[in-house]
């Protein structure tokens, strides 16, 4: 006789705020074109889209957002590469609100509460 296991994994739906369609844009054209390496882009580009599945699959598995704190905890972040993934998650919905370089100051990232 076979156990069967059973993952029970919510539904999730993932969003893509317009804000971080245009980071998205800004840090694949700069990589492309400034740096003239179009291969590069494609992998960073390809690497962002794998960590929104990842995202969607297991949205607690990344820490809170140490910028954006909540009593709820729905601000989280994942690292990809050299870049923050910031989203939000209410109820089944995940929101990925922007995409920041490690580099950047904190309040670029605080600002990110702000988009809807």
């Amino acid at each position: 006789m076979e156990k069967q296991t059973s993952a029970i994994t919510a539904n999730y739906k993932i969003r893509i705020a317009e804000s971080a369609i245009t980071n998205i844009d800004e840090i694949t054209g700069y990589i492309a074109f400034i740096n003239h390496q179009p291969q590069n882009a494609i992998m960073v580009g390809d690497a962002l889209f794998d960590t929104f599945d990842r995202i969607k699959k297991h949205p607690f598995a990344f820490k809170e957002c140490e910028y954006i704190t909540t009593k709820t905890k729905m601000y989280r972040q994942a690292i990809c590469l050299s870049w923050y993934i910031i989203y939000k998650v209410i109820a089944q919905q995940i929101t990925i609100l922007g995409i920041i370089h490690a580099s950047r100051k904190p309040t670029k990232i605080k600002a990110l509460r702000k988009f809807k």
